[in-house]
């Protein structure tokens, strides 16, 4: 069985609404789920998932600092080890939308594999973002297979 990881940080529960999709999509796609804050999670989760699925919101167009935590503690004891590992962004934003160039920059260092586009999210996610973010669970469901 695949195991898809997310990884995320909110502060007004918006984005933990948007991982809590994407699990939906990738558990319904058949894959094991492993979800956790930025600040929860640890090197074994990156190392031991098929796929991952990095979240937060736009902090001044950045990454909140949760997800950037998890990123700055697991990047030595990774590298070489999760080079190629399929990932996707997600970012919920008030309106600039910029922080995304972070989290997918940040992912570029670790030699990840993007096989998705990011999905960006307005406020709070509506059906229609719950729809995008489900579709982008399984797409990693699938690239963690």
């Amino acid at each position: 069985m695949s195991k898809v990881l997310v990884v995320y940080c909110s502060m007004s529960g918006n984005t933990k609404a948007a991982a809590e999709a994407i699990a939906e999509g990738a558990q319904s796609a058949g894959a094991e789920l492993v979800v956790k804050s930025g600040l929860e999670a640890q090197t074994d989760d990156l190392l031991n998932c098929g796929a991952l699925a990095l979240g937060s919101y736009d902090a001044f167009s950045y990454m909140g600092g949760g997800l950037k935590d998890f990123l700055d503690r697991v990047y030595y004891p990774t590298q070489g080890k999760v080079t190629d590992k399929p990932y996707a962004a997600f970012l919920t934003h008030g309106g600039g939308g910029k922080a995304i160039a972070s989290i997918e920059g940040v992912a570029k260092s670790f030699k990840l594999k993007k096989v998705a586009d990011s999905v960006l999210v307005k406020g709070r996610p509506d059906d229609k973002a719950v729809a995008e973010l489900r579709a982008l669970g399984a797409k990693l469901a699938q690239a963690a297979g």
